[in-house]
């Protein structure tokens, strides 16, 4: 699990990963009332545990902001 401090967008090439997986976006609220979006990964079909959540990344405030800004630079969002 890991909780994004921030996030930076960097110049370098990528490819495609080949196993897909399905995601679930959990939103809550800290004690201290700060919102949290938590995106949980699960196993892909071919794992020895299919559907089992493998990873978790959770973003602030302020690290969805620069997430959204890349996604609206890339995809075009507004």
């Amino acid at each position: 699990m890991a909780w994004i401090k921030s996030i930076a967008r960097a110049d370098a090439k990528g490819k495609l990963q080949p196993t897909e997986v399905v995601a679930v976006v959990k939103v809550f609220d800290t004690a201290n009332a700060t919102s949290i979006v938590q995106i949980d990964t699960h196993g892909s079909d071919d794992r020895e545990n299919p559907g089992k959540q493998s990873q978790t990344i959770q973003f602030g405030e302020e690290a969805a902001k620069q997430l959204f800004e890349i996604f609206r630079e890339t995809y075009g969002f507004k």
